[in-house]
């Protein structure tokens, strides 16, 4: 059975900087693709960062310059730097698996079936 556990959630400053891990056990398919997700007030769930098995590492548009992602530790620590993090980016950051599947195109909630239970950003002065 595949579990996520998350941390690195907290309360920030605007400008400061979080780094959110998300470590991932009892991945037995050949290959896999890990995201961070966010739920902000007011807004959908929506894909923040993803990387998988065969390389890829993908961060939303937001995150350009900003967010770096990596996977680690035989692709099963999924780490989260941000920098420069605004207030409304105040939410619930979920880290998600999609076991068996790779592919940047790959990046709806939909697309993960694993879910963990997700670490707490404030950013507020």
């Amino acid at each position: 059975q595949v579990r996520l556990v998350e941390s690195g959630g907290g309360s920030v400053q605007p400008g400061g900087s979080l780094r959110l891990t998300c470590s991932a056990s009892g991945l037995t398919a050949k290959r896999w693709r890990l995201g961070w997700f966010r739920q902000v007030p007011g807004r959908q769930r929506e894909g923040v960062a993803f990387a998988d098995t065969f390389g890829h590492r993908d961060l939303a548009d937001f995150g350009k310059g900003r967010f770096t992602i990596d996977l680690t530790n035989a692709n099963t620590i999924l780490d989260l730097q941000m920098n420069n993090l605004k207030p409304d980016e105040t939410g619930m950051y979920t880290c998600a698996a999609a076991p068996g599947i790779t592919g940047e195109r790959y990046i709806l909630p939909a697309d993960f079936t694993v879910w963990g239970q997700g670490t707490q950003v404030t950013v507020s002065s």
